[in-house]
């Protein structure tokens, strides 16, 4: 296929086939703490016994990761970015496009297998916008328009540098308004570095904007860190952001941090696999009160609908991580990744009270770790991101149009307008 790009690389190779970029990983190394050796990259191998312990350490040399901590404004989508795109990961990174990386990439090996679109579980959809962005969250502003963020950079499980967004009028068409929120310039506790499988490590995860009471705010979480709470200065979209409350320190060790205002004003955070919930005060400078426990009725405990991690809770659990809440004729709706036949999907429950206990847990397919939205004509959508081979584009913003079922479930909507057309004019 043309474009696609596919490197083999070690340590030892070079991404630009220049002698140079050697050296100056050899120069990086020189002046790094003993703490841990050079950077894994591609085609390398990790070392087992490394420091997964999350504990903090000083700041690598300038140069350590060869990876930008920015997505950038990326570019309007086509039909032909309905294939391709990233596969993050540590040491092994992948790319399959047309700009050529400035890091070394593992080969594709079919990473955009799209089975779940071969399957009819998936429309055919292309991405709304060719830019590289995971957990992808799209709001709709005070303003009317909508705004995009989520997890950014060439390399979250390395480094980033903080917060993008994006702005639209029309879902389609995408303006980018750049580092919004920076750990450097902006953070507190977020500057700390941490130790990752034996190297230092520090990005920011899961970003999500949120239009709450006439403000923005921007709940993010620091791997091995914790969540954290932002809110706008100015009552823009983009900022300044500071904290709402707890500038020194994690709200909550954890990832995949929300918020969710429901019908009588109040606000909630939850996180994670979404095990508890606290609601926050009117002004959300902090805990109206304590955190309480979420339940669910019954449990779906066939293995295929779980990560085989699951298996330690007898699969009696709501999901294992990327939390997002919605509401819709009075019910809530709680959804929670878990693996579906392999699929990263969302198990969506359904509950007459934000506690639970929740029922009714049934799959959205392959649309893990985004948030469900009602646009401003009353359409509703589910983001997805293509977190698996079994997606058709790989960490790529998508929006996928959803209906529900007499019972009040969740489905796929038969129209879809980001969907590819055929030369018959068919989607």
């Amino acid at each position: 296929m043309k474009g696609v790009i596919h490197h083999r690389v070690s340590r030892r190779a070079v991404l630009a086939g220049g002698l140079a970029t050697l050296a100056v990983h050899r120069a990086v190394a020189a002046e790094l703490p003993r703490l841990y050796g050079p950077a894994p990259l591609s085609g390398d191998r990790l070392d087992p016994r490394g420091d997964d312990s999350g504990q903090i350490v000083p700041a690598p040399p300038p140069g350590y990761w060869p990876y930008s901590g920015l997505s950038g404004p990326g570019r309007p989508s086509t039909d032909a970015s309905a294939s391709g795109g990233w596969v993050s990961g540590l040491p092994d990174v992948r790319y399959k496009g047309p700009v050529p990386r400035r890091y070394p990439c593992a080969p594709w090996d079919n990473a955009d297998a799209g089975t779940a679109v071969k399957a009819g579980l998936l429309p055919h959809i292309r991405p709304l916008h060719d830019v590289h962005i995971r957990d992808t969250i799209v709001c709709l502003g005070g303003d009317g328009a909508y705004y995009m963020t989520g997890s950014t950079g060439d390399n979250i499980w390395a480094m980033n540098d903080g917060v993008e967004l994006w702005r639209s009028t029309d879902l389609f068409n995408w303006e980018y308004l750049g580092l919004v929120w920076s750990i450097e310039r902006d953070g507190g506790w977020e500057k700390n570095w941490r130790m990752r499988k034996g190297v230092p490590f520090r990005a920011l995860w899961a970003p999500e904007i949120h239009y709450i009471r006439g403000n923005y705010y921007i709940c993010h979480s620091m791997s091995r860190a914790g969540l954290a709470v932002l809110k706008s200065t100015t009552g823009r979209a983009e900022g300044p952001y500071v904290h709402a409350f707890s500038p020194d320190k994690p709200l909550r060790h954890g990832i995949d941090a929300t918020l969710f205002e429901d019908d009588d004003g109040s606000v909630w955070l939850t996180y994670g696999s979404a095990d508890e919930i606290v609601r926050l005060k009117d002004d959300l400078s902090g805990y109206a009160e304590d955190w309480r426990p979420v339940t669910a009725a019954e449990y779906d405990t066939d293995p295929s609908h779980h990560r085989a991690q699951c298996a330690e809770r007898d699969y009696k659990h709501l999901g294992y991580e990327g939390a997002t809440l919605f509401k819709r004729n009075g019910v809530y709706y709680l959804g929670v990744v878990d693996r579906y036949e392999g699929r990263y999907s969302f198990a969506l429950w359904m509950a007459d009270k934000i506690t639970g206990p929740y029922r009714n847990r049934h799959e959205v397919p392959d649309c893990g770790g985004g948030n469900f939205l009602k646009d401003a004509r009353g359409n509703w959508w589910v983001t997805c991101f293509g977190n698996g081979e079994t997606s058709h584009f790989r960490e790529k913003p998508g929006l996928v149009k959803i209906d529900f079922a007499p019972d009040g479930r969740v489905v796929i909507a038969p129209d879809q307008p980001f969907a590819i057309r055929t030369e018959g004019g068919a989607a």
